[in-house]
């Protein structure tokens, strides 16, 4: 009998053998040949594997997701076109969100530096 690896091999023959059709005593018979092979030893195999080894479109698609904290992202401009209802400075911060579905436009809101909130939708 030749082993290769967790494969174990009929030398007569070149069947492959199955470890778990040994005997008590661990003799293995080809089941092709019938030759048997007492001196085999008794073997553990271990194999260890990674993640990456069994690639999976749910593991690339959580791997790609990331995690942003809203008050360190920067999403306000300033539009230089706009005044302010309330104070009438020119030059109000505004950030464009999308509240509704993708298929209807955008809501634009303005914030002005006295404390006037007011949305826009497009």
């Amino acid at each position: 009998m030749a082993a290769i690896g967790s494969l174990i091999f009929c030398t007569s023959c070149g069947n492959l053998l199955s470890a778990s059709r040994g005997s008590e005593k661990n003799i293995l018979k080809c089941d092709c040949c019938g030759s048997e092979n007492p001196d085999h030893p008794p073997r553990t195999i271990t194999t260890t594997t990674k993640p990456s080894d069994f690639p999976s479109l749910l593991r690339q698609k959580l791997s790609i997701v990331q995690t942003v904290e809203r008050h360190k992202v920067q999403t306000e401009k300033i539009d230089t076109n706009t005044d302010c209802p309330k104070c009438g400075i020119r030059g109000v911060r505004y950030s464009e969100v999308q509240q509704r579905s993708a298929d209807e436009g955008s809501t634009i809101l303005f914030n002005c530096v006295c404390g006037e909130r007011w949305s826009v939708n497009n």
